[in-house]
Formats: structure tokens, sequence, C-alpha cells
């Protein structure tokens, strides 16, 4: 036993259990948020049940079965529930009713004290609005300019819904194409125009030049004017063509209700659904969580503008991080003279790793967007003071608040990476003739990029993560529009983003319907994870070819 003990294999077996515990911990936790997440987006049956309430009327319920869970008997009967005293355990079942527009309430729980037996009616649906969230109901009638063009007993019924809806829909996307794309450039232009004029006040042109500049001006404006009524004209009608039909439908307790088709997003009957057909509603809900916008409060619709802006964030942030990362680590490495000053540089580098995130946020509030990005707008950016472009926290000075917060990462990593070369090739190099700067960029850095790399994905695997520092810098619940379009130039790092992190905590934390939000944080969350893995994987796969590149090179 002390001979075993002494040969370090119960070390051994135990670094081998932990790490396999580690990793079992990990996949669980990836696969329950897997399972919470991405399970919101399969189409769940909708039931029907009758249900005693507290006190003792019977209420008829339509929606879908969250989840359910075991309570004390008693703790019910204290809330005034008729429960027999035999009775010690009751069953609960939280149901999504929808139809907040009418209950107030989408979400409920009901006991299984005095419950009848479920249904699954066949021509229950589900619809999934732009406002108020799901409607559960069951279909009467559908109407164009009022008068009814076909009723839920006809075969063709369902199909010409469909149609509709897909109509709808389509030109509710041309409308959003419009008012966002064509409107929105436009309107770009016109401030343009402002923002030139001002400039000219503020340089103290002559009296001529303004008349000049203000028929210029006019003319444009003009253009633009008319390139507007010729837009608006367009989207008025498209407006007019979206509210021509009317779906007339009822709630399970018979109250009749009208449902405008252009505010409707899917319209189902997953009831009369087979396995097949789920399946392909399931990827197309899912692609919209991927690909759409948010909507009511976040806690509907999609994430991109969250999945677009971490990327754009971490990319930007890389490109700033890795040049000033690789140039101080080999400073400090290859030039700066050895001795006491340096050793306290080092190790105010590695406490520069340990400070809270909240404080570079803190830091990168004051110094790079009241004081940086306010001289900016003082030197550049006259004519729009005082609305600020570049004193207001945007994605640039998020980018670069990140960009400090792992500078220390990269400069330890790159440092290692220049220390584990070894002396002789930089010896070889000089007698070969080679200056030291030669020596040291075309042969000592290539050697070291595997190691730069590696620090790079270390900044990208906690700067994708980060929440609190971005909440000072630059990230919103909502932004209204990606910081990429079609006007120059093009990239806006002025404008505020959405992040991943900050969307799982608005989510969770803020949302004012938690049940409605619990799923999405899941499924956000695991996106995030996801992302960063492939992030992470990118930056793995290049560091492996330059480390093929260059050993084969030094072979």
């Amino acid at each position: 036993m002390k001979h075993w003990l002494k040969s370090g294999a119960p070390w051994v077996w135990l670094n081998g259990g932990a790490v396999a515990v580690c990793m079992v911990m990990v996949v669980g936790l990836i696969g329950l948020i897997a399972i919470r997440g991405f399970g919101h987006f399969w189409p769940a049956d909708v039931v029907q049940m009758t249900v005693v309430e507290r006190d003792g009327t019977s209420v008829a319920i339509l929606g879908e079965e969250v989840r359910s869970e075991v309570v004390p008997a008693a703790l019910v009967r204290g809330a005034g529930y008729n429960v027999p005293e035999a009775q010690e355990l009751v069953t609960r079942y939280l149901v999504k009713q929808g139809n907040r527009d009418i209950n107030a309430r989408d979400f409920n729980w009901y006991l299984d004290v005095g419950m009848s037996e479920w249904q699954k009616p066949e021509n229950a649906m589900v619809i999934e609005r732009r406002e108020w969230g799901n409607f559960y109901g069951f279909p009467v009638a559908l109407l164009e300019n009022g008068e009814v063009i076909a009723t839920a007993q006809d075969n063709t019924f369902w199909d010409q819904v469909q149609q509709r809806v897909a109509r709808s829909v389509a030109l509710h996307n041309e409308i959003r194409h419009i008012e966002k794309v064509d409107i929105g450039r436009i309107n770009h232009k016109l401030e343009r125009i402002r923002l030139d004029r001002r400039g000219l006040e503020l340089d103290g042109a002559d009296s001529a030049r303004m008349a000049e500049a203000d028929a210029e001006f006019s003319a444009l404006r003009a253009e633009l004017d008319e390139q507007y009524r010729v837009v608006k004209a367009e989207r008025d009608e498209l407006y007019r063509q979206l509210k021509r039909d009317t779906l007339k439908a009822q709630v399970v307790d018979g109250q009749a209700v009208s449902i405008a088709l252009q505010n409707i997003v899917r319209l189902t009957r997953p009831n009369a659904m087979g396995v097949l057909a789920k399946m392909g509603q399931y990827v197309e809900r899912f692609w919209e969580f991927l690909s759409d916008e948010p909507r009511e409060a976040n806690t509907e619709g999609g994430i991109f503008p969250a999945i677009f802006g971490t990327v754009t964030m971490v990319i930007v942030m890389s490109i700033i991080v890795t040049p000033f990362g690789v140039l101080a680590a080999i400073y400090l490495r290859e030039y700066a003279k050895q001795g006491p000053v340096l050793r306290v540089i080092r190790i105010s580098v590695y406490n520069l790793a340990g400070v809270p995130s909240i404080v570079y946020g803190v830091f990168g509030l004051g110094f790079f967007v009241y004081f940086l990005g306010g001289s900016l707008d003082e030197l550049f950016y006259r004519e729009s003071l005082p609305a600020p472009t570049f004193g207001t926290p945007g994605l640039f000075w998020a980018s670069l608040t990140l960009a400090l917060l792992t500078l220390p990462v990269v400069i330890v990593s790159t440092e290692e990476g220049l220390s584990r070369i070894p002396t002789t090739i930089r010896q070889g190099s000089l007698a070969l003739g080679a200056t030291k700067a030669e020596t040291l960029w075309k042969v000592v850095v290539p050697l070291a990029t595997p190691a730069m790399m590696t620090g790079l994905i270390l900044a990208i695997a906690r700067a994708a993560g980060e929440v609190a520092p971005l909440m000072l810098v630059g990230v919103v619940k909502l932004a209204p529009s990606l910081p990429l379009d079609g006007n120059y130039p093009y990239l806006h790092l002025d404008q505020k983003i959405m992040h991943l992190g900050f969307h799982i905590y608005d989510v969770g934390f803020q949302s004012p319907n938690v049940e409605a939000a619990r799923p999405l944080v899941y499924a956000t969350a695991l996106t995030l994870v996801m992302l960063i893995i492939v992030l992470n994987l990118a930056a793995i796969r290049i560091r492996n070819s330059l480390r093929e590149k260059y050993r084969s090179a030094s072979d």
C-alpha cells in the first residue's frame, strides 16, 4: 500500500476522476439547458378541461400544460380550496392559457381536485400574435373587408386561413423593409443635410456661401421629399392591403373575438398535427428564434440582434486587443531591461487580470465615453451637439472596454510563448547575419504565434460572456437597428447594441412575464454557450494550422 501511494498512481486516478466529474457536470448542465430551452419550440398539444375554482364554480380551461408539481393539501386548504381531509397531497398544473387581452394573465395554476378528464379538441388553434401573446380558441369564420368568405365548417377553411396568414406575414415583412431600409436611407440623408448646414454655420461661413448652400440643400431636400412621398404611398398601399382580412374566433367560454390577420405571426392546430408536421414546425420556430427580432418585452420573437451584437463586439475587441497585447508582450520580453521595475510591471499585469469586470465598466464609462468620446464630439462632430455621437455608450466603447479587460490575458500568453522558444534559435539567426529585429519578426514571432492565438482564444471566451461592464458602455435592452447597414460608414461604431449575456439577464430578471421568459432564458443561454464554442473552435483551428505550418518549416 505504501509503495502504491509513493508511485503516484492514486493522484493520477484522483485527477482523472476529477476531470470525469467535471465533464459529467458540464455535459449535464448543457443537456439540462438544452431540454428546458429548446423544448419550448416543440408544438405542445392543447388540452381542454373543467376545473373547480375556490368559490366552488366550474370554469372551462383551454391551453398548454407547462409543468406540474405536488403540494401539501393543508397548504391548499389554507388558501380556501375545498380539499377532502383524508387527502394529504394535491397535484397542481401550470397551464398556459394565453389570451392576455381577455384574461389579464396567460399562465395560471389549477388543482386536480374536481378537475375533469383532459380532452384534446382537434379544431383548437394556437395563434402567435405580435401583441398580447398567444391566443387559444376555436375558429368561427374568415372575413375579407368585413364580409364572411369562409366558415370553420368549410373544407377549404384552413387552407384559406393559412394562405392569407402567409400573405399577411409577407406584407408585414415588406413594410418593415420599406420602413427600415428605404425610409431609413432617406432619413439618414436628410440628417446629413441638416448636419452639413449646421457645420457651415459653426465654421462661420458668410451669407453668400450660406445662400448658395441653402439653395443646394433645398434642391436635395426636395428630391428626398419626393422620394419619401413615393415610398410612403407604396407603404400606405401595403398597409391598406394588410388590414383587409380578419379571423373571427371564440374562446373556450364562448366569447367571440375578432383578430386582424396583420397581428398574426403563425396559426397552428397542434392537436391535428402529426409527428413530421410538428418536427417541421419545430424547425421553423427554432429558426425564427435565431433569425428574428424580439417582441413583447423580449419574451417573444427571436434573438438575432443580440447574436449579431455579440459577434460584432467580439470581432472588434479581437482586432483591438491582439496588436496591443502582442506588442506589449514583445517589449516586456525582448526589449525591456530586466529588473525590479519590470517585475513590478509584470505583477501589475497579473493583478489586472483579477480586477472585477464592473470596475472596467466604470472606467470605460468615465474615461472612454465621457472623456475621449466627449473630446471626439467637440473636435469632429460639433454640428451634432448637444446630441452626442461618440460621447455616449456604444459598440466601439464596449469593444474597447472588453479589450482592456482581456489585455492581461493576451500579454501573459504571448510572453509565455516567447519564453518557450529556445535561445539557440535566436543565436543561430544572429550567427547567420540577421539583425535582432529581423530575428524577432521573422523567426521568433512566427514561432510564438500559436501562443498568441491561445491568448486570443481565452480573451474571446471571457469577453463573450461578460455582462456587468457592458451595461455601462453600450449594451441596451432593445436596439431598434443593427450597427451594420447600407449607409456610410456601414459599420456604425457609435450605435448601441444588444448582447446575449445582457439579454439573458434582462429576460430572466427584468421580464414582466416570468413564466413566458423562463424557457427563453435557457434557450438564449445555450445559444451563447454554442456561440462561444464556435468562436473558440475557429480560433483553435487557426492556431493548430499555424503550429503545423511553423513546425514543418522548422523541420
